[in-house]
């Protein structure tokens, strides 16, 4: 993970105040603290990417019908539930993440989310125990969609906090880089047991295997944020008020600061339903609607996260060159122009098409998981970061990013029309311009209620 630092463009640095005492970072424990954030994040989407990837089989494991689209519906449904306690979870966990600080309220969502994904593979068939299945599996999601209220939020804002103002693009990339990782590991594993298991095999017991393997990696995960100090940001806060807890109202974090949660919303929205377009909702949408290989429709996604992954430090590292508005910029007007090529392409349904339109869209959304990390905790200060952050991005991912999957394949199914995923990424890349023409440029520049933070005090 070691790099080089990049220097940001001279126009973008602001002049900090003289009394301004900078914060000299430690390398060694701001390459612990990205460790450890992303590894959290790896597991959480190492679940939803099993999830997305094996969601045919588990139509047919807990919503027994004869018609495949209403399986699928319904397992998709069991997945959006999950995002409508997101925000409950991010008002929980926000706010106490401002209050007691960031590592040990991200000690506890990584517990209760490797508890949540453990448990869906201890639950029994519809077949065994009926009705009961579906519930639980929708319990399950519940609990992993509560402590994923206060995850990525606060794993952003970690690594913001610790990393240097001229790294913190590069270092908050790896964010998302451990993203891609836990999509890999979770499309990689669930492809393996497709092409080994027998259909009855993999129906009867294989499905279990991923979830299950949540619980040694929430273990892992739990060692390393255990080990970790609170940032230096949340620790001037307690000094500032005189060593006590600070306490924020809920009130100060919403109407306090409503510009920058409509913008952080703004930001989420093109951001999350991108995202879950391509990676949750694609390997199904080329096995169900276009009745692509299952084998050969995982291979390509999986292809393709590894080509975004290879790319993702180096554009975290422009957005510290070129600031985070170009790259956020760019991202919108490639979904907007071209989202219907891309589709259209993967319509073809040949292996060379289907590649091509499935990895314009990844480069695309390198874009947005490159400087999100480190440009959503920018939009607000140190006193409320955590807890306005968590309740902006989880209303947007809740509304929008984890029902993208649900909506489109309802859309699909009510008119029949296959470049309805095109249609929806283009509205989001109209919000999300929008958003990015109203936000400021935070490249190379501390963060706001916090000093400079360097990499040596010289």
């Amino acid at each position: 993970m070691a790099a080089t630092a990049v220097s940001p463009s001279p126009k973008s640095v602001r002049t900090p105040k003289a009394q301004a005492e900078p914060t000299v970072t430690d390398p060694a424990l701001v390459k612990r603290a990205v460790k450890a954030a992303a590894l959290g994040n790896a597991m959480e989407w190492f679940d939803f990417g099993v999830y997305s990837y094996i969601a045919v089989t588990l139509g047919k494991v807990f919503f027994p019908s004869g018609n495949a689209t209403a399986q699928l519906l319904s397992t998709f449904g069991a997945f959006a539930a999950a995002f409508l306690v997101r925000p409950l979870g991010g008002m929980v966990f926000g706010p106490l993440g401002d209050r007691v600080g960031r590592q040990k309220v991200l000690a506890v969502t990584m517990i209760m989310m490797a508890a949540g994904t453990f448990a869906i593979g201890l639950i029994p068939s519809y077949a065994s125990i009926g009705v009961g299945a579906p519930l639980l599996l929708l319990a399950a999601r519940l609990v992993q969609g509560f402590s994923t209220g206060g995850e990525y939020a606060g794993a952003s804002t970690f690594i913001a906090e610790y990393a240097p103002d001229k790294k913190r693009g590069f270092l908050g990339s790896w964010l998302e880089f451990g993203t891609l990782a836990g999509y890999i590991g979770g499309a990689g594993l669930v492809t393996l047991m497709t092409a080994l298991l027998s259909t009855d095999d993999l129906l009867s017991w294989g499905w279990r295997i991923p979830f299950l393997i949540a619980g040694p990696m929430g273990i892992i995960g739990l060692y390393l944020r255990m080990r970790l100090e609170e940032t230096p940001a949340f620790a001037a806060e307690v000094e500032k008020a005189e060593n006590n807890r600070p306490k924020v109202p809920l009130r100060e974090m919403l109407a306090g600061q409503w510009q920058s949660l409509l913008l952080c919303v703004g930001l989420v929205l093109v951001f999350n339903v991108t995202d879950y377009m391509l990676l949750s909702y694609m390997p199904s949408f080329l096995t169900s609607e276009l009745k692509y290989d299952e084998t050969h429709g995982l291979l390509v996604v999986l292809a393709v996260m590894a080509l975004m992954m290879i790319v993702q430090p180096f554009a975290g590292a422009l957005t510290d060159r070129v600031g985070r508005r170009p790259m956020i910029a760019a991202g919108c007007a490639g979904f907007l122009f071209l989202s219907i090529p891309a589709v259209l392409l993967i319509r073809q349904g040949s292996l060379v098409a289907v590649a091509l339109g499935m990895g314009a869209l990844g480069l695309l959304l390198v874009c947005f998981t490159a400087a999100m990390p480190a440009a959503l905790p920018a939009l607000f200060p140190t006193r409320v970061r955590y807890g306005s952050l968590s309740i902006g991005f989880n209303v947007s991912v809740s509304l929008f990013g984890g029902t993208t999957p649900l909506v489109v394949t309802a859309l699909i199914g009510a008119t029949g029309n296959l470049m309805m995923p095109a249609y929806y990424m283009m509205g989001a890349a109209v919000i999300g311009g929008f958003a990015v023409w109203r936000m400021s440029e935070s490249a190379g520049r501390p963060l706001p209620g916090s000093p400079p933070a360097v990499e040596a005090k010289q």
